[in-house]
């Protein structure tokens, strides 16, 4: 495998600066720092992003996270791992990942479900998240960044 190009982080510094800064924004927020990592590797996984589906997990793993919980991202809904809470963000996550393929990209029952478990601080905190690892999963898939090269 061969990147197409320099990593836009190296060539755009400023705008690899602004996508940390937002991705950071969440910092005061309640939603939990797992919950977002598991958006952020469940978002990764669907949009087939090597460098994020090698990277999230090695970091979720330095922060404590569990083998099972990281094993079971991509089949959640059928593992005893994750809380409702998680359930909720992750399905969200989905929905907000996956918008170009559904005629009603985030359906009622799955918003309400994760409004049910974050206050709207957190859910908008979660919203920019899934939003923002879209966004990498993008610069890197569409530039074929190598996975294992982050590090």
């Amino acid at each position: 495998m061969q990147a197409r190009m320099t990593n836009i982080a190296v060539l755009a510094p400023d705008t690899f600066k602004a996508l940390q800064a937002l991705g950071n924004a969440v910092k005061d927020s309640s939603l939990p720092s797992r919950t977002r990592d598991l958006v952020h590797l469940r978002a990764s996984q669907i949009n087939g992003c090597g460098v994020c589906c090698d990277m999230h997990p090695r970091m979720m793993k330095r922060a404590g996270e569990t083998d099972e919980r990281l094993f079971a991202v991509a089949a959640w809904r059928d593992t005893p791992y994750f809380t409702d809470a998680e359930r909720a963000a992750l399905a969200l996550a989905e929905c907000v990942t996956r918008m170009a393929d559904r005629a009603d990209p985030v359906p009622d029952a799955v918003w309400e479900e994760a409004a049910r478990h974050y206050d709207e601080r957190a859910l908008a905190d979660l919203v920019v998240q899934i939003s923002v690892i879209n966004v990498w999963n993008r610069l890197n898939g569409s530039t074929r960044q190598v996975a294992g090269q982050w590090a």
